[in-house]
């Protein structure tokens, strides 16, 4: 397991009262995922979803970008589909861990997301954005497919008319458009936006893990499944989030007229 604070080559990590923070430390490249990042990566991820303590996770960028996309010069080295496959499916394991974490994670966008940057954004349940964030499907820039999940997250969230559209436009957009496609939660400024995702991953912190995990796992299934079948995730998962001692005691102070420990985000 690592310890509450960790830096390797390309990451830094940090754990603190059940948030962990995972920063993408390349500034000179603008946070390129290059192989050394990708082992990074999954083993810290691994060790974040065998960790029980923690409740939320942030996704980061150092340098003013959170992540540029692959890193284009190391993919002259994958001359062989075969080896290019390798490293998409290397990437691919991180990305499957973090759609399938069953604690929420919250990404703060400053600078670019692109390509393979967008698709690590999107692996994240709120996303926020400084005003200098820039959104983009670059891939097929280099003749590329879009990769890091965005096949199955892109289209969910704003539909597959638009998911083409930028797929083949290959446009930028920025922060206020990424919010009105229902990519963004909120629009931070840039000083204020790790303190902001700090701010809402310790508030959603105070609720029970169980309660987290629940409802992040049944909204994850709730696209693939059928209403018979998302109606008993939900009656199964109430029982249980009933019976926490955090529900009993905000049901008390709500009888009592007393504040609750949770007031939203």
């Amino acid at each position: 397991m690592l310890s509450d604070a960790y830096q390797a080559d390309s990451i830094q990590y940090s754990k603190k009262d059940h948030v962990a923070t995972l920063t993408l430390n390349r500034p000179e490249t603008r946070n390129a995922i290059d192989s050394v990042m990708r082992l990074e990566l999954a083993q810290v991820i691994t060790d974040i979803r065998q960790d029980r303590d923690i409740k939320v996770l942030i996704l980061a960028g150092n340098g003013g970008a959170f992540c540029s996309g692959g890193d284009v010069r190391s993919m002259t080295e994958d001359n062989t589909s075969e080896k290019a496959r390798d490293r998409m499916v290397s990437l691919q394991g991180c990305i499957r861990d973090l759609l399938s974490l069953d604690r929420p994670i919250i990404a703060a966008v400053d600078g670019a997301a692109y390509g393979a940057g967008l698709g690590l954004a999107l692996t994240a349940d709120l996303i926020l954005a400084s005003p200098r964030a820039r959104f983009c499907l670059s891939f097929m820039r280099l003749g590329a497919v879009p990769d890091c999940g965005v096949f199955y997250t892109l289209p969910r969230i704003v539909g597959i008319h638009i998911a083409k559209q930028l797929a083949f436009s290959t446009r930028e957009f920025d922060a206020h458009q990424a919010k009105a496609m229902g990519i963004v939660f909120d629009i931070v400024p840039q000083e204020e936006i790790l303190e902001r995702a700090q701010e809402m991953a310790q508030k959603l912190s105070l609720l029970p893990l169980a309660s987290l995990a629940l409802t992040k796992k049944i909204f994850n299934a709730s696209l693939d499944s059928s209403l018979d079948a998302m109606l008993e995730m939900e009656a199964m998962g109430q029982g249980i989030a009933r019976s926490t001692a955090f529900h009993l005691d905000s049901a008390k102070r709500f009888r009592e007229k007393q504040p609750l420990l949770f007031g939203g985000l």
